[in-house]
């Protein structure tokens, strides 16, 4: 939904600089990010690891644009006498130098700033508001993504035509804020990912849950791992319980623990509780909700369906992030493994500054974050970046074209030499079963 008073509150505020950037980013958090994964560059070079940094991220941010298109027109590489631009093979080994790792702190430190910022403000009787979900992205076809991602597999023994990460997320339900996110191989199950996330679910929340997540191991340990820590999950068809009390829709059901749950977690015990409650939809379909929010007076039967309500908007910042952001192609940039883990924790950090920009100004113009347009907050701050690069001095547009000048010179002898990149026509998974008849056997 589209405010209009966005645009206005946009264009009170100062033109878009780097610095704006670094009120939410601080120089010192990029600083300590590579200097805790140890990528700091020793030498001086035009792109050290803290520029690689500020590249990967606005790599996220202009999707559609080469990586030397956007170290030049954001004016990344640090001046020097003796070139005008960084070629495409100094940017990769920048890339390779620098990791994956600072970009994941710089994640994890930010996420964790940037949801306490104005958290209080969007709290649910006291607790935070957060959903977990899982989803897949398409890397790129090479071997060394494809041995270590893997692919799905289609119909009739087919392998996925690109190879896929799989990612589950912890994301605030009020300013949709990415707060912490695990990922990595395909075939690994979603549940595994969730479970290393388990223990970073902040205290005094309430996390909702696909039906998918459903498991005493990960409600039990999410409950006991903190400080008023609590879930809502719908209960699957064959989800089996004991009434312990209460009345119909709303009741304290208790269900038993598996011997497989407990072989591999000890600490499980024999039974566990839960509140069960009674949700209608609008088109008149029910499920049953559990939830460890067992306090009647406090948390109605009412409350716990409109949290569970708010879940899907997990599901539009997955949109949001994939094919917005992404600008919906196909598969990640990166041809190498940790390139594809450091543009995904870029693109993490990117997603968040937009978040982060469209909850400051939703709490200015007095509106729900959701109220505001991603797209159009997304279109400024592309805008606003470019322009801050190009405009910080009006006598440097004759450099800039010297500078495009000397590119187009050189770009016919960029191409690396010994790299092939072979043509192939990816197959399409069949969408429906093919059905033999008998004279076809015949």
């Amino acid at each position: 939904m589209l405010v209009d008073d966005l645009r206005p509150l946009v264009e009170s505020q100062r033109p878009f600089e780097w610095d704006r950037l670094g009120q939410h980013l601080p120089y010192e958090w990029i600083e300590c990010a590579v200097q805790a994964s140890g990528s700091a560059s020793i030498r001086r070079r035009r792109l050290p690891a803290q520029q690689v940094v500020w590249l990967v991220i606005a790599l996220a941010l202009y999707r559609h644009q080469s990586i030397s298109e956007v170290v030049d027109e954001l004016d990344l590489a640090l001046p020097t006498p003796q070139a005008s631009f960084v070629s495409k093979s100094a940017i990769a080994q920048a890339r390779q130098r620098t990791g994956a790792a600072p970009l994941a702190w710089l994640f994890h430190e930010s996420a964790r700033n940037w949801v306490a910022q104005d958290q209080a403000k969007y709290l649910f009787k006291g607790f935070a508001l957060f959903a977990m979900d899982g989803t897949t992205l398409q890397t790129a076809d090479s071997a060394a993504n494809r041995k270590h991602f893997g692919a799905s597999a289609a119909t009739h023994d087919r392998v996925g035509s690109y190879p896929q990460l799989r990612a589950v997320t912890l994301t605030t339900i009020a300013t949709r804020l990415v707060r912490d996110a695990s990922f990595g191989p395909y075939d690994i199950n979603e549940m595994i990912w969730a479970r290393e996330l388990i223990p970073r679910v902040p205290d005094n929340s309430i996390t909702v849950f696909d039906k998918g997540f459903l498991s005493a191991q990960l409600l039990c340990n999410l409950v006991s791992g903190g400080e008023n820590r609590h879930f809502i999950i719908p209960a699957k068809s064959n989800t089996r319980w004991e009434v312990v009390r209460g009345h119909e829709g709303d009741q304290i059901v208790r269900m038993r623990v598996s011997p497989q749950a407990r072989t591999k977690c000890p600490q499980l015990p024999e039974f566990w509780e839960a509140r069960a409650v009674l949700a209608v939809d609008v088109r008149g379909r029910q499920r049953i909700l559990l939830t460890s929010l067992t306090d009647r007076r406090r948390f109605k039967a009412a409350d716990i369906v409109a949290c569970y309500e708010r879940r899907w908007q997990i599901e539009t910042s997955y949109h949001e992030l994939k094919q917005s952001m992404l600008g919906m192609e196909l598969t990640l940039r990166s041809q190498t493994v940790q390139g594809v883990y450091q543009e995904l924790w870029g693109a993490l950090v990117a997603y968040n500054l937009i978040r982060l920009e469209i909850a400051k100004a939703a709490l200015d113009a007095g509106h729900a974050p959701e109220d505001l347009s991603f797209i159009r907050a997304f279109h400024i701050i592309q805008y606003e970046m470019t322009w801050a690069a190009v405009t910080r001095s009006y006598g440097k547009l004759p450099m800039l074209l010297t500078r495009l000048r000397e590119r187009l010179k050189q770009l016919p002898n960029e191409k690396r030499p010994g790299r092939t990149c072979a043509r192939a026509v990816k197959s399409r998974p069949f969408r429906y079963t093919v059905r033999f008849l008998k004279r076809d056997l015949n």
